[in-house]
């Protein structure tokens, strides 16, 4: 199966920079699995969608400000040449790290608990060696945000002599190209993120992040216990505690997961069969709750309905770790573990009946996805039909609703 069969055009001007000032104010295209219809909505009528019975699962990981601006020490740092568009930065010892999967941290610990060490995109990565040690202020992220917003960073500059926040040291190479780091101990590891680190928006959203966007990118059921993904679940990113209660009204059960999104959703594939591609693995959690709403509803046969395409990998992977039962009938148990499902067409649904997601990037994993639940000419049919319609696209874009 060749990548190039999931690419579709996308005019630059459809792909969402800002959030919409309602969260539930998106439209949504409504498609049909068995049909191929598809009928255009509002996600304001995304609650009466629901069927008497649906279980709606949610995906409750919380985005945690993971990209880092610094300062390298110059150790066994090799030169680069002034024609380099990279050279500035480098040479004034700027970096740029984002954060993508702890290593090590204890079961059931928050962010930064366990050992801190880190698997990041580094930038510039390939002039940074193993055993650089980079160091993170104040200073230095506020005077990355001015430069990125074309604002004077001299007064972020004076600032440097206030010492850093956070030292890590490069300690090793990845498969994928990224870094692992391994911070210096301090008292509150995550609050020093929480104050140094900047929202990490998506490289299709061409603007510096901003405050609101700490609020915007995140769902509103996301949870503190829960922090640790780098891009949000953005199908949830259309909820608010109004729709959440109307859907309860309702009678609907809703139950929570945990899937960190991690470096797999900036990786773009790079093979040209999709059977080539290897997806990065992902922390997941499913409570004894949740395991037990999950399996009642196979049980009874009731609609899963899947938020967003990390609930959809969630799900699928836990119920693809065990045979099905004599009547056919998959089942998930609790627990805490790495997924790295890679789900595209032909693959066989176990958990999910209904999917609410966002519209994906061309030649996209996630894309994959959609076409594997879907079928591939009904999406990139109403992919055409939402690109005609201006749709907006991406993570504080449009969405959809296929069942």
């Amino acid at each position: 199966m060749l990548v190039s069969d999931f690419d579709f055009y996308l005019p630059e001007e459809l792909i969402a920079q800002e959030a919409l000032a309602d969260r539930s104010g998106s439209r949504l295209l409504h498609l049909s699995r068995s049909s191929g219809d598809f009928e255009d909505r509002k996600f304001a009528d995304f609650s009466g969608m629901l069927r008497s019975g649906d279980l709606l699962v949610l995906n409750n990981s919380r985005v945690f400000p993971a990209r880092l601006y610094g300062r390298r020490a110059g150790l066994h740092a090799q030169p680069v040449s002034p024609k380099n568009p990279a050279a500035r930065d480098f040479l004034q010892g700027r970096v740029e790290v984002m954060l993508t999967r702890q290593l090590g941290a204890l079961e059931g610990g928050a962010l930064g608990a366990g050992p801190l060490e880190w698997q990041a995109l580094v930038r510039p990565g390939r002039k940074i060696g193993v055993g650089e040690r980079i160091s993170f202020s104040v200073a230095d992220s506020a005077a990355a945000n001015a430069a990125r917003s074309s604002e004077s960073s001299a007064r972020a500059e004076a600032a440097l002599e206030q010492g850093p926040e956070l030292v890590a040291e490069v300690i090793g190479r990845g498969e994928f190209g990224e870094r692992t780091l391994r911070f210096d101990p301090v008292a509150d590891f995550f609050a020093a993120v929480e104050k140094l680190g900047h929202v990490p928006l998506p490289p299709y959203i061409s603007r510096a992040d901003t405050q609101e966007d700490r609020a915007r990118y995140q769902t509103v059921y996301a949870r503190p216990e829960a922090t640790g993904s780098v891009a949000a679940p953005t199908a949830g990113l259309h909820f608010t505690p109004q729709v959440l209660s109307s859907i309860r009204e309702r009678g609907i059960e809703i139950a929570e997961l945990t899937l960190h999104v991690g470096l797999g959703t900036f990786q773009p594939v790079h093979a040209e069969n999709v059977e080539d591609h290897k997806l990065h693995r992902e922390s997941f959690s499913i409570s004894e709750t949740a395991a037990t709403q999950i399996n009642q509803a196979l049980q009874e046969k009731r609609r899963i309905v899947a938020v967003g395409t990390t609930t959809v990998r969630t799900l699928e992977y836990a119920a693809h770790q065990s045979e099905l039962g004599p009547n056919g009938i998959a089942k998930v148990q609790a627990g805490m573990g790495e997924a790295e499902i890679f789900i595209y067409p032909g693959f066989e649904f176990r958990a999910v009946g209904a999917l609410l997601t966002n519209f994906h990037l061309p030649k996209s994993t996630l894309l994959m996805l959609v076409s594997a639940f879907a079928g591939r000419e009904n999406v990139l049919r109403a992919y055409a039909h939402a690109v005609a319609e201006k749709y907006r696209f991406f993570s504080y874009g449009d969405c959809m609703f296929v069942e």
